[in-house]
């Protein structure tokens, strides 16, 4: 059952990383810093696509490594 758990998990892994690393908004090193005030527009198409995937992963993530969390402490195998 963990190994399962952790296959899904290291799959949401990598496609939280991937639909990050697709998101270009700023790619300067000035908009790092909260200097690209003129870009703000409404997100259309698969950019918007991008940010609700990355927080369905997001929360995928998070709730299968608490879940992982609370098998792996009773010890189930």
């Amino acid at each position: 059952m963990l190994k399962i758990i952790n296959i899904i998990e290291i799959i949401a892994a990598i496609l939280l990383i991937a639909s990050i690393l697709l998101q270009n908004r700023g790619a300067g090193l000035s908009a790092a810093f909260g200097g690209d005030f003129g870009g703000y527009y409404s997100k259309r198409g698969f950019e918007k696509f991008l940010v609700y995937f990355s927080i369905a992963m997001a929360v995928i993530f998070i709730g299968l490594a608490i879940f992982n969390l609370v098998l792996s402490s009773r010890g189930v195998a």
